[in-house]
């Protein structure tokens, strides 16, 4: 079984990226990530609308660092510390070396490779530091963009699970995309 420590908080750097810890000082860009009906269309979770709730996550996130239990970095571009974006490995079963990555990104920032450089950074340091088998992206199927992100990344497609998750009144799908470490090509 694997063993985890993000103790001291590996920060992560790529060609334009700094990837670093969610801090209280995020507090508004979480809001507005986490807020913005267009960046959580896709994710069954509540609207984050309030300060006390963007800290409430920011704590989440600390608390699983600080318990090994997962890890989230801050997507900065290097010339400005200002978080665009959130990804990291939020779902670890260490039993099975695997991970689930999530990410979300500030529309204004989309369709500038930013997702595609963070995640192949996050992939390099899931498999080469913290020695994962796979890694796995729960997306719902009608979110195009995270599919075609995922499949650049070389991502495959594992399952369609239908009506799996009540949210909202609605039920929704989900789709399973993962990646093995043998199939993970180290880019920028």
């Amino acid at each position: 079984m694997l063993s985890l420590s993000f103790t001291p908080f590996p920060n992560l750097e790529s060609d334009r990226l700094l990837l670093r810890a969610v801090t209280v000082d995020d507090v508004n860009e979480v809001m507005e990530l986490r807020g913005n009906p267009e960046t959580m269309k896709f994710i069954p979770r509540p609207l984050v609308t309030s300060q006390e709730m963007a800290w409430e996550h920011i704590a989440m996130i600390t608390e699983k660092i600080e318990n090994n239990t997962g890890i989230n970095w801050a997507i900065t571009l290097k010339e400005n510390p200002k978080l665009v974006g959130i990804i990291g490995h939020y779902r670890i079963q260490p039993e099975n070396y695997r991970s689930e990555i999530g990410y979300m990104l500030l529309p204004e920032y989309h369709g500038k490779g930013i997702v595609s450089e963070a995640i192949n950074r996050v992939l390099d340091y899931g498999f080469n530091v913290l020695n994962f088998h796979s890694v796995e992206a729960v997306v719902d199927p009608e979110n195009q963009a995270s599919i075609r992100v995922l499949e650049k990344n070389g991502f495959v497609k594992e399952a369609h699970f239908l009506e799996n998750e009540f949210w909202d009144g609605k039920f929704w799908d989900s789709v399973v995309f993962s990646i093995l470490k043998r199939n993970f090509k180290k880019g920028k």
